[in-house]
């Protein structure tokens, strides 16, 4: 890499390597900002390109931040940090990318500083709870399972999107705690259940990485004495794929627990068949992308057909998800889907709505007969 980005400064530039896989340039004198950046781009593609090291090839990417001066400051130590600024900012938008310090970035960094503070206090302060959302058997249309979902109750903002924190408790590890509580919670709710009904939990990457997370799920268990059959823990097919060795001994720790496991976002990810068949899965969940748009593509209708057929042939169930229309339920009946979950039955409930939503049976039946009732 080091000569590499040599071959794309001038003799006035300085290249630094910061420490880990970060370096920064010195562009003096400074041209104009279209050089610039033009000079990021040139980093970007030639960084890209595969490297030879022995018998392997090696492929990476890289983002670039840039600050200039004296637009931005003229303080070395102001530059520098405004350029981390725009790197983070570069590798949100998907990384290979590059972008210019703006004042804007500062104060989406400052808030997320703040709200991260807040998150760290919520972990201790436990300012979380739990809302369920129903999963529908196609053929019986009772209500088999609940799939447990975190919000986060803000003392001044109130309900805080999972789409807001989630991400950021994944890059700052707060995670782990966060999904530990969930899972001990939602063992703890799921024992005051009829005994036909399970629990389905997430587990991200972090969690599944640790070294606690079969004692943590044995814990759970124990103290909510929820029996091990009525627990599904659900994962990706990215959070196995980093170490399958020790994946798929996790998952066969669970299995042989009596846990059910499930492949959560089936098609958004690698989706080997490999993977279907090498890792022991109970259920595999059908990303809702492909339910959206089954109505009117055909491509959609093949996909689904093609994962219900492989799930039926395995013995492995299949769950889809986002159902919101009649019309929807009907293509995925059709298909051969054994479960389904969406917005059509009901959407997420607090733990107290629970209850009455069971007993109410607001199953695709009670939403066919509204709609033909309507």
């Amino acid at each position: 890499m080091a000569d590499r980005l040599r071959t794309c400064v001038r003799r006035s530039d300085t290249v630094a390597r910061q420490g880990g896989d970060e370096f920064a340039i010195i562009q003096s004198p400074l041209v104009s900002r279209e050089h610039t950046e033009a000079l990021a781009k040139r980093i970007v593609a030639l960084l890209s390109e595969p490297y030879d090291l022995g018998e392997h090839q090696i492929v990476i990417g890289t983002s670039v931040g840039v600050a200039l001066a004296p637009a931005d400051s003229m303080r070395g130590e102001m530059l520098l940090k405004m350029a981390v600024v725009a790197l983070y900012r570069a590798k949100a938008a998907g990384r290979g990318t590059a972008r210019f310090f703006e004042a804007a970035m500062d104060e989406e960094l400052q808030a997320r500083r703040v709200l991260e503070l807040h998150l760290r206090r919520a972990v201790v302060a436990q300012e979380f709870e739990l809302h369920y959302q129903p999963l529908v058997d196609v053929r019986s249309g009772d209500i088999t399972a609940m799939e447990a979902l975190v919000r986060w109750r803000h003392p001044e903002r109130g309900l805080i999107s999972p789409d807001e924190f989630i991400p950021l408790a994944e890059e700052t590890g707060l995670i782990v705690p966060i999904g530990a509580w969930v899972l001990r919670m939602a063992c703890f709710d799921a024992a005051t259940w009829p005994a036909s009904v399970r629990i389905a939990v997430n587990i991200s990457a972090a969690e599944f990485s640790g070294l606690g997370l079969i004692q943590s799920v044995r814990n759970a268990l124990d103290e909510a004495g929820l029996q091990p059959e009525r627990l599904e823990l659900e994962v990706t097919e990215t959070t196995l794929l980093s170490d399958a060795e020790k994946a798929t001994k996790i998952l066969t720790a669970l299995r042989e627990m009596g846990v059910r496991i499930a492949l959560d976002d089936f098609g958004t990810g690698y989706s080997s068949l490999n993977h279907i068949r090498s890792f022991p899965f109970d259920k595999i969940k059908i990303d809702r992308i492909f339910v959206n748009e089954i109505e009117t593509s055909a491509d959609c209708q093949a996909i689904v057909r093609a994962v219900t057929g492989i799930g039926c042939h395995l013995g492995i169930a299949t769950t889809a998800e986002g159902v919101e229309t009649v019309s929807q339920f009907e293509q995925l009946r059709a298909q051969g889907c054994d479960q389904v979950q969406g917005f059509l039955f009901s959407r997420p409930v607090a733990a107290t709505e629970v209850p009455k939503l069971l007993t109410a049976r607001q199953t695709i039946f009670a939403a066919e007969n509204a709609l033909a009732d309507g």
